[in-house]
């Protein structure tokens, strides 16, 4: 397990250059956003306008801030997607056009190589103690909002916003997580 604090990410122009995103992982490590095999940032849509596309790329997209954006993915009926909202699925290489509702938004972004690799992401709301199942694969919690503790095998740890923690080929298990925080678990596996 590795802790990924906030002040560590890295802060990199989008591939269409009209905003930034900000790094939370990726691999393999140190690859650009043209040769990673899986990538998870956040990235700050401050105006209307087009998707970069990603060539053989799954991505997967939830609202963290802000009043929610619309989301118009080649081929099907346009989506509003909120804070409250489930993340969303779409392929990142067809055209996709966003509509903020009032205002900017920051989204969290999960994104695999369709060649091999496959993804999910889930809300996780912490309210006290929780126990959260780990799939048998390479999983990275990130906590967006408040402050948790947490235990996985032996292993403790604590998360502030922003932080997230990253287990690569993890075997089926738990981590135990106390606190007051609103998360998100990704999970990548070979497929």
């Amino acid at each position: 397990m590795k802790i990924l604090r906030a002040g560590d990410h890295k802060r990199m122009p989008w591939k269409n250059g009209k905003g930034e995103t900000v790094e939370i992982a990726v691999f393999p490590p140190g690859a650009s956003i043209d040769d990673f095999d899986w990538r998870i940032s956040m990235a700050t849509v401050a105006e209307d306008g087009p998707f970069s596309i990603f060539p053989g790329i799954d991505r997967t997209l939830a609202i963290l801030d802000g009043n929610g954006m619309v989301l118009g993915v080649a081929g099907s009926t346009p989506v509003l997607l909120a804070t409250a909202s489930d993340p969303l699925a779409f392929p990142a290489d067809i055209a996709v056009a966003a509509r903020l509702q009032d205002g900017a938004i920051t989204d969290l972004n999960v994104m695999t190589r369709r060649d091999g690799l496959a993804h999910t992401l889930i809300r996780i709301d912490v309210d006290g103690s929780k126990t959260v199942p780990l799939p048998p694969s390479t999983c990275l919690f990130f906590c967006h909002r408040g402050a948790l503790s947490f235990r996985r095998d032996g292993e403790t740890g604590a998360l502030a916003a922003g932080d997230a923690l990253l287990i690569e080929d993890a075997a089926e298990t738990v981590l135990e997580i106390d606190g007051e925080a609103k998360c998100y678990l990704a999970s990548i596996t070979t497929g």
